[in-house]
């Protein structure tokens, strides 16, 4: 499959990891995003997270219903955080090490699966698709969330603004954002490419001011 590409930014362990998890911790996206969700995933269901980071947001999901969430992260430091995050929040997530072209887990395994602000940084971006598929039971659907390239400095610079983080961090985060996200990113046409060589064949894509959400279902 095509698509590999070498990821340049800071690998998300020790301190870089620490600090994202801190400066992450109080953003209202990860219960807004889990909220706008939980309608779209049935009660019962098997869901995973795909890099899920701190994971602030499968802890706001297992907070909302009645699921089984996993958590997937390349990096031991964010498994870590996001074990200790689960177990002071009172909620039982089951966060594990583990690659997205490679996940370690059977076929239709999940129900749903999730990825959000992460995907930009797959060095295998068709290859996590394609796995997001083989582990998906059918009727499933597999939802990715992230910064489109063309998002203008502007809006990016609005959105960091709200998110209510000091001085330094702001700074930081902003700084991020040009020097190494956005250059990360992907277009939508991009992601249609890159979903048309897998087993979902087609996705539907929406956008937002800086992002987008990509759609997958698993049919048949």
């Amino acid at each position: 499959m095509n698509g590999t590409k070498a990821y340049k930014g800071m690998a998300m362990e020790g301190p870089v990891a620490a600090w994202y998890a801190r400066i992450s911790r109080s953003e209202k996206r990860h219960r807004l995003v889990a909220e706008k969700l939980v309608d779209k995933i049935p009660p019962g269901s098997r869901v995973l997270e795909i890099a899920p980071g701190p994971g602030y947001f499968s802890i706001e999901l297992a907070k909302l219903g009645d699921y089984q969430v996993t958590g997937l992260d390349i990096s031991s430091s964010f498994v870590e955080i996001a074990r200790k995050n689960a177990k002071q929040a009172g909620v039982s997530v089951d966060f594990r090490l583990g690659n997205a072209a490679d996940m370690p887990f059977p076929a239709g395994a999940f129900d749903f699966t999730f990825c959000q602000a992460a995907f930009k940084n797959f060095t295998q971006p068709v290859e996590a698709i394609a796995e997001m598929h083989r582990v998906l039971r059918s009727p499933g659907t597999s939802v990715i969330l992230d910064l489109r390239r063309d998002a203008s400095r502007p809006e990016i610079e609005r959105h960091i603004d709200s998110l209510g983080l000091g001085l330094i961090n702001r700074f930081m985060t902003k700084w991020t954002f040009r020097q190494v996200l956005l250059k990360s990113a992907y277009t939508i046409s991009e992601m249609e490419a890159f979903v048309s060589q897998t087993p979902f064949h087609t996705c539907r894509v929406e956008t937002d001011e800086i992002g987008f959400t990509v759609w997958l279902e698993k049919r048949g």
